[in-house]
C-alpha cells in the first residue's frame, strides 16, 4: 500500500469533486466548530486553500512551520502542502477552496494571481484590503446557495478576492521583477521530481542550456538546479515520514529510490537528519 497523507478537497469529505472550475467558500465556524475548532493535518493535491481570518486567532501549520495569525489576515496554502489549523473558539472568517486550474485565469507568467496561488504565504491584511476582501467573501457566501458549476459571477468574485489579497501583500512578499523562468522550472520540478530526471531534461523543456539554468538558480536562489530538485524530493520525504506510518523503505520506493540505504544517505545529506529521526519529531 502506498504511503498517504489524508487528502481532501473539503476537510473530512472523502470524495473530491472534479477539478475543473471548482470553487467553494464557507465560514471558519461551519466546519471547524464541528471539530473543536481544530482541523487536523491534511493536504489538497489538486486544490489551493485560502484562509481568511476576520476576527480572532488561527495557529496555522504548513509543512511543519507554525504561523500565528491574528485577524484581519490571510494564509494561502498551495496545492500539496501538508497543513492544519487550530482556531481560538468563535474566530470569524472564511475558507476559500479553488481547483489548481484557477491559475489559468492569470493573464501573464508574472501575474500576481499566479504567483500568489503557486507560492502561498501568510500575513496581515491592510485595513483597505481587509474591507474589500471580506466584502467579496460575504458576497460569494450569499451567492453560493444558488451556485452552479463554473458560475461566471461566483468565479469572477473569487478572482477579485485573490487579486485583492495578492495586491495587499506587504512589500517584498511577491518579489516584483523576479525572473519568471524560475516559476516554470519549479512547475517542472513539481511534475517530474519523482522520475529522477537529469538537468538536461529541465534545460531542454525551458529552452535553455544547463549552464544558463545553473546561472538562473545561482543568481536568484543561491543554489544549483539540482539543489532545487533535491529539496523538493526531501520535502515530500519529510511529509511522508512525519505524517504517515510508512517506513523509510516504503518512502524510498514511493520517491523512486531503488536502494533504501542510498535514500537514507540522501535524506541525511539534504536535511541534516536521518529518516528515523522524523519519527521522533
Amino acid at each position: 500500500m502506498r504511503p498517504s497523507i489524508p487528502s481532501y478537497a473539503l476537510y473530512g469529505e472523502g470524495a473530491s469533486p472534479g477539478a475543473g472550475g471548482f470553487a467553494h467558500i464557507e465560514t471558519i465556524a461551519e466546519r471547524s466548530s464541528l471539530h473543536d475548532w481544530e482541523i487536523g493535518v491534511h493536504r489538497h493535491d489538486h486544490f489551493v486553500q485560502i484562509l481568511l481570518v476576520e476576527e480572532g486567532h488561527a495557529a496555522v501549520t504548513v509543512d511543519g512551520a507554525v504561523h500565528d495569525l491574528e485577524g484581519p489576515g490571510r494564509v494561502i496554502v498551495p496545492a500539496g502542502a501538508v497543513h492544519g489549523f487550530r482556531f481560538r473558539p468563535a474566530t470569524r472568517g472564511f475558507v476559500l477552496t479553488l481547483s489548481t486550474d484557477f491559475s489559468t485565469r492569470a493573464t501573464a507568467p508574472g501575474d500576481a494571481l499566479l504567483l500568489a496561488l503557486s507560492r502561498g504565504g501568510a500575513g496581515p491584511l491592510t485595513p483597505a484590503g481587509a474591507e474589500r476582501t471580506f466584502w467579496l467573501a460575504r458576497e460569494m457566501l450569499g451567492l453560493q446557495q444558488d451556485w452552479q458549476e463554473r458560475d461566471p459571477l461566483f468565479l469572477a468574485l473569487a478572482e477579485a478576492l485573490v487579486r485583492t489579497i495578492a495586491r495587499d501583500v506587504a512589500p517584498g512578499g511577491l518579489m516584483p521583477g523576479v525572473d519568471h523562468r524560475l516559476d516554470r522550472f519549479r512547475q517542472l520540478v513539481e511534475m517530474h521530481y519523482r522520475e529522477h530526471r537529469g538537468l538536461e531534461f529541465y534545460a531542454d523543456a525551458l529552452g535553455m542550456t544547463r549552464r544558463t539554468l545553473s546561472r538562473l538558480t545561482a543568481a536568484h536562489l543561491g543554489c544549483t538546479p539540482l539543489d532545487v530538485i533535491h529539496r523538493r524530493m526531501a520535502l515530500e520525504a519529510h511529509r511522508l515520514l512525519r505524517y504517515t506510518n510508512a517506513t523509510a523503505t516504503q518512502v524510498a520506493a514511493e520517491l523512486g529510490f531503488d536502494d533504501p540505504s542510498y535514500f537514507s544517505r540522501f535524506y541525511q545529506r539534504t536535511t541534516g537528519r536521518r529518516p528515523a529521526q522524523e519519527r521522533a519529531g
